[in-house]
């Protein structure tokens, strides 16, 4: 080998040596251009902003979260507790130990919760009128729909109701009764105190519950009242533990019954403020209105014969309330709706009444305790003769 050619060798050894360690370096020879690592670059103040931003949002969504979930967790604790209340109070609608506040704390599993009927009027005390002096040991005017007693006396004394009872009597029957069920007069019809108002049906007759308390609300009967009794309760005694407890509950707490009729027992009793109670009650039926505003009834009934076991028979029904059968006139402008009745010697006159102004406004009049029939509608229309002014 020449000089030369270990020359030329030598400096292609020397070139393939420069060019793979330019290669194991990262650079390339020839066209190829050599990459070079770049510094990172500042984020803009745009990008900035919108990361700022993004950060923002997505803390709201969580606060907005966690809001909603305290929102449902608070609803759903209030939800429970306003129906275990709500249920505390249907069980005890009016439950109540104080006459007249007309209120009471019951006690319940969860607590006490306070119970008031908010629909009814009540006084404390004595309410005069001007230029009204009344001889009735008890009365009331109440005004229905501003809940106003505009007079009151005595109305939380305990009075002998007579046939007074009876509008509980139907209240009882009108509840948890069938006016539709046919009944058959039983025994129980005789078991009353002879010589007392009477609807004249006897055992055997039949005829609807619907139609009994037409005979006992209008007529008076005693001997409707037994049978209904028997009926609605089972037994006689069954329907007087009804009528006590439906007195406790709707807050009647002065009054006690022995008997469906109201004819003379020293353990029953009432006050004014408890029959408003009752009356009130009733009038929430439309069958008790419809009852006490009749004037007179005709009643075709069921009476077997030996010969025919459906025969019929027919009786007339007068209503008691004077101002129903002419024997009293209502001041002017006042119209008498209907009522109850009520006299036994210890009762003395007694009368209950609903009846509008002239604009169509209701109210309720009561009297108990009154020396006669003829002073009891003197002095019931000197309450009437108020509603105007």
């Amino acid at each position: 080998m020449s000089r030369n050619d270990r020359n030329t060798g030598t400096r292609n050894q020397g070139n393939r040596t420069r060019s793979a360690s330019g290669r194991e370096a990262g650079g390339y020879s020839g066209s190829r251009r050599t990459a070079q690592t770049r510094p990172p670059r500042e984020k803009s103040r745009g990008a900035l902003r919108l990361e700022r931003e993004m950060k923002r949002r997505k803390a709201l969504h969580r606060f907005a979260a966690l809001f909603i979930c305290l929102i449902i967790a608070s609803g759903a604790a209030a939800y429970i507790f306003f129906f275990q209340t709500k249920d505390i109070a249907l069980l005890n609608p009016y439950d109540k130990s104080d006459p007249v506040l007309g209120m009471k704390k019951m006690s319940s599993l969860n607590g006490t919760a306070v119970s008031f009927a908010a629909d009814l009027s009540v006084a404390t005390s004595d309410i005069p009128m001007e230029g009204l002096e009344l001889e009735a040991k008890s009365a009331a005017l109440i005004d229905v729909n501003n809940k106003d007693f505009m007079y009151a006396k005595s109305i939380h004394e305990k009075r002998y109701p007579a046939s007074i009872t009876k509008i509980m009597t139907t209240l009882v029957a009108l509840k948890y009764g069938n006016l539709d069920d046919m009944v058959t007069v039983g025994e129980e019809a005789k078991d009353i105190e002879y010589g007392s108002s009477v609807c004249e049906i006897q055992p055997g007759d039949q005829l609807s519950l619907k139609m009994l308390l037409y005979g006992l609300m209008i007529n008076s009967g005693n001997d409707a009242a037994m049978t209904i009794a028997r009926h609605v309760g089972g037994s006689v005694e069954g329907f007087i533990d009804m009528m006590n407890q439906e007195a406790q509950e709707i807050g009647a707490t002065n009054t006690h019954f022995t008997n469906a009729h109201g004819l003379q027992d020293e353990d029953h009793y009432t006050t004014v403020y408890d029959v408003y109670l009752m009356f009130n009650e009733a009038l929430k039926y439309d069958t008790f209105r419809d009852i006490i505003s009749m004037h007179s009834y005709e009643a075709n009934f069921t009476r077997p014969t030996d010969e025919d076991a459906n025969a019929q028979t027919m009786i007339t029904w007068e209503s008691t309330n004077h101002y129903f059968i002419n024997e009293a006139t209502a001041p002017s402008d006042v119209t008498v709706f209907g009522g109850k009745t009520g006299t036994t010697d210890e009762a003395g006159a007694c009368l209950c009444l609903y009846s509008k102004d002239k604009y169509g406004n209701p109210y309720i009049s009561i009297i108990l305790k009154e020396d006669s029939k003829d002073q009891l509608y003197n002095e019931m229309n000197e309450l009437l003769s108020k509603i105007n002014k």
